[in-house]
């Protein structure tokens, strides 16, 4: 028993010099710079997320439907394929425009040669008729052919641009039988099926462009002239997830009962799991911006006397007093105690003694003495 005892002891004692130590070093904390935000007082008002761009779809040519891909939920790209149509005869048409764009150009070219013809016979009647071999009646008669000659080839190109147009529409046809995506969207809708006919206008999918989504929040209308489109407004869903929003229209409109203004706000950080019709609560400035002090939460310390926070003082952790106002992004408004640039602990500041010296975790390193390195080498 007597050698146990006697070990206990010198193995406290071989202890003492590395507790010691420990208790000799900083603790290590991670700090935060106090800084200036810009704040403004705000209210609580319920919006709702809207729809910025949904389409309906529709068929620019009539046909029957050959196959239609994409599925209610689906996600495509835009050009994606969302219908085709048999293009069949859509193909018989094309030949038969060309065919014909073809005979018309032929004709053009018969048309040109009689043309030229005509003209050279009248310019020989104009020189007889200037020597007096032939009658005025002849050259008339040369002149009437060359209108008539001129007349035809004008008839013929009239024709060809008929039936080039004629070409382009069946072209035309041709390309929109396959009825593309017009823009990155969901598929709410798939309106037609394999095998049915549908006629121009027809709706085929109904999409909706989920990076295009708003919120619509009525505003009570004397708060309207604090809201500026440059200012991010916080918003919250009803499932607890966050939103950044920026003012993009106020409707001239207003609600007599309520005296409110419907407001558009866009979503300038999507959230894919936010739909149209969902609850949102935005927190809308009733003030004008103003700079405010803000430190982190996480730098608040519930004291005796009301919060504090320990400031970094030159590696030595100084406890003091602050007044806290409205919350922020991240911290409070801090209404008294702190100032820009003052050092605040972050983490590591719950068991810190007033005076304790400490060393950041998240300061960049010190920099090297360069008469010493110089001396090491």
């Amino acid at each position: 028993m007597r050698a146990f005892k006697l070990l206990a002891t010198l193995a406290f004692i071989s202890t003492l010099p590395a507790v010691t130590l420990a208790q000799g070093r900083p603790a290590m904390v991670e700090t935060a710079d106090v800084a200036l935000q810009t704040s403004s007082d705000t209210i609580a008002v319920f919006g709702q997320i809207v729809s910025g761009r949904e389409s309906a779809v529709a068929a620019r040519v009539a046909g029957v439907v050959e196959s239609v891909p994409p599925r209610v939920g689906a996600q495509v790209t835009a050009g994606q394929i969302l219908a085709q149509l048999d293009t069949e005869l859509l193909s018989l048409q094309i030949g038969q425009a060309e065919a014909e764009a073809g005979i018309a150009a032929a004709g053009v070219g018969v048309a040109e040669a009689r043309v030229d013809r005509a003209e050279r016979a009248l310019r020989r009647a104009e020189t007889l008729r200037e020597n007096a071999n032939i009658s005025q009646a002849q050259l008339e008669d040369r002149l009437s052919d060359f209108d008539e000659a001129v007349a035809t080839r004008a008839e013929a190109q009239a024709r060809l641009r008929a039936a080039e147009v004629a070409r382009s529409q069946a072209q035309y046809a041709f390309d929109n039988a396959i009825i593309r995506a017009p823009f990155d969207a969901v598929v709410l809708e798939v309106n037609t099926e394999v095998g049915q006919f549908i006629s121009v206008g027809s709706q085929v999918v109904t999409l909706l462009d989920i990076g295009a989504m708003e919120v619509e929040a009525n505003v009570p209308a004397r708060f309207i002239s604090a809201l500026q489109s440059d200012q991010p407004v916080a918003a919250s869903t009803d499932v607890g997830g966050t939103l950044e929003v920026t003012l993009r229209a106020i409707l001239p409109t207003e609600f007599a009962a309520t005296r409110t203004r419907p407001v558009r706000f866009e979503v300038t950080q999507p959230d894919v799991t936010i739909a149209v019709g969902q609850t949102v609560t935005l927190d809308i400035p009733v003030s004008a911006p103003r700079e405010v002090v803000s430190v982190p939460k996480d730098a608040l310390v519930q004291g005796a006397g009301g919060w504090m926070v320990f400031v970094n003082a030159d590696g030595t952790a100084q406890p003091r007093p602050v007044d806290i106002g409205a919350a922020m992004a991240g911290g409070f408004e801090v209404l008294s105690g702190l100032a820009p640039g003052d050092q605040v602990v972050v983490r590591g500041n719950e068991r810190l003694r007033p005076g304790q010296s400490i060393m950041s975790t998240n300061a960049p390193p010190p920099a090297a003495d360069a008469e010493t390195t110089d001396n090491q080498g």
